[in-house]
């Protein structure tokens, strides 16, 4: 079985892979101060609770936009799957060709939904939305090549500027006003926050389509399925893609991969 773990700056996605096949996943909470054992305690203790045999865990993989637990995150594996966990990067095998102006600067969780996106939905052009801390557009051309993107603040770092800067608005709950119009402050912000997002990523989208020349359009990430809902501009949502990256990028880059 392979570990998969994708560290991002505010959540942890982790998963099982069985023969290549998703199993249970998580989603742990970023935290900077927590030691590697009590991560380690924790993420042995979700696996046991699914039943996950430990023992037949003999791969992990991860990728990582947060450099100081990357580290974490090796010792973790060390100490409690005795495992050298492989490393996401812009040299491995599997990896499209990037033209970014500087290749080592595209974040890993980018490279495994470009991987995963390619093999699964391909072939380009793609345009992927990965709806996290940041909300981050990747484009993909028609010969399957890497060509940048657009990174804009999440939904979740918006709406904690507003309330934070904003004294007189009261933190609401991002969720679906009754219109766009609000009519009272509640309905208001939640229509700035949810409508105004979606018409920025319908915008960018637009954009995008626009100098690809077309493409389909794949979101993922925590937010993906609640912004999916309220726009046609994303054509598939695929919660667990950097997870399926994870895995591809392994068994492709693994010892004794021919």
């Amino acid at each position: 079985m392979l570990l998969a773990m994708d560290i991002g700056n505010t959540t942890i996605h982790v998963g099982i892979f069985a023969d290549r096949t998703l199993g249970p996943t998580w989603r742990l909470a970023t935290d900077h101060d927590r030691l590697a054992d009590e991560y380690g305690i924790q993420l042995t203790s979700l696996l046991r609770a699914e039943d996950v045999d430990l023992a037949q865990i003999d791969g992990a993989i991860l990728s990582s936009v947060v450099p100081p637990l990357q580290s974490v995150f090796q010792s973790v594996c060390r100490r409690f799957f005795d495992l050298e966990p492989m490393v996401v990067g812009p040299n491995m095998r599997g990896v499209p060709l990037i033209h970014y102006d500087r290749p080592s600067d595209v974040g890993a969780d980018r490279l495994c939904d470009a991987v995963a996106a390619l093999d699964r939905y391909g072939p380009g052009p793609l345009i992927i939305v990965d709806f996290g801390t940041g909300t981050v557009f990747d484009a993909i051309d028609a010969d399957g090549s890497y060509l940048g993107g657009a990174i804009a603040p999440g939904i979740g770092i918006a709406a904690e500027a507003l309330f934070q800067r904003a004294s007189r608005l009261p933190q609401i709950e991002i969720d679906r006003p009754p219109a766009a119009i609000g009519t009272n402050t509640t309905t208001a912000v939640q229509s700035g926050l949810l409508f105004g997002y979606v018409g920025l990523v319908e915008g960018l989208i637009e954009r995008f389509k626009q100098e690809l020349g077309g493409g389909k359009v794949i979101g993922t990430g925590g937010w993906s399925a609640r912004i999916a809902r309220e726009t046609t501009a994303v054509d598939i949502v695929d919660a667990d893609l950097t997870l399926e990256g994870l895995q591809l990028l392994y068994s492709l880059n693994a010892e004794g991969t021919p």
